[in-house]
């Protein structure tokens, strides 16, 4: 399988074109990844282009591509959203990264009342930028033609509101409705899933008044890192993705 890299501003870009990896992405098509003269790579501009070639000439600071393919993927009809509540250590992280390489459409972080980690002030700025930096990995890692967006992180508030043009499905261990059974409705699927600690009391209050579902997956609990994961991967089935 070729290599793929991630060259926003390659959008307009034709068969028979030039198209110029560099900076820091050059430096791992070359030196990480040691892409050779005459090898097939795949490049996307993460917004649904997809293009192959050849790479004719590469150096540290600068791959140089030959386009001989190109093609436009469109996004799916119905997205699925994961909300992922801020968790303590590294577990929020990875939940991310698998939901990305699982087909994601866009993440949302979450500020639960639950939750260990605070992304305040210069905090969520960084924190959102991490993520940002861990989807586009993971997006090159699984050929994905669009990398999913990453949302600035919303309140329990704010994301009542996202209720109004999406539904809101509420991963809920306790409740009796599979998540299995769910089916699309024209409507983007949001997925939320709580911290370590679960959701408080009030937020699920909230949640519900403002139309979310309950949803669960099995007969067991599942962390915070892979409960969003796992629903993607079977909501993934159920759309046909898979």
């Amino acid at each position: 399988m070729a290599l793929h890299f991630v060259v926003p501003d390659c959008t307009s870009a034709a068969v028979g074109d030039v198209v110029r990896l560099t900076g820091s992405e050059a430096k791992h098509a070359s030196v990480v990844r040691r892409v050779r003269v005459g090898e097939s790579v795949t490049i996307g501009d993460g917004r649904g282009v997809w293009l192959e070639g050849a790479a004719e000439d590469v150096t540290a600071s600068q791959v140089s591509v030959r386009i001989t393919g190109r093609r436009e993927q469109a996004q799916p009809e119905t997205r699925i959203v994961l909300v992922q509540a801020l968790a303590k250590g590294d577990r929020d992280e990875l939940a991310v990264q698998a939901a990305c390489e699982l087909g994601v459409d866009e993440i949302v972080p979450w500020q639960a009342s639950r939750s260990v980690s605070r992304w305040e002030g210069p905090k969520a700025a960084k924190g959102r930028e991490r993520w940002s930096t861990i989807v586009r990995e993971a997006a090159k890692q699984a050929h994905r033609a669009w990398v999913p967006e990453v949302a600035p992180v919303e309140s329990t508030a704010q994301l009542a509101e996202r209720a109004a043009h999406a539904r809101l499905l509420v991963l809920d261990p306790w409740t009796e409705t599979p998540l299995t059974s769910i089916r699309a409705d024209g409507r983007d699927l949001v997925l939320v899933v709580g911290p370590e600690g679960g959701m408080a009391p009030d937020e699920l209050d909230r949640l519900e008044a403002a139309g979310a579902e309950r949803v669960r997956l099995g007969d067991t609990v599942l962390r915070t890192s892979t409960a969003g994961p796992a629903a993607i991967a079977v909501l993934s089935a159920t759309l046909g993705r898979w």
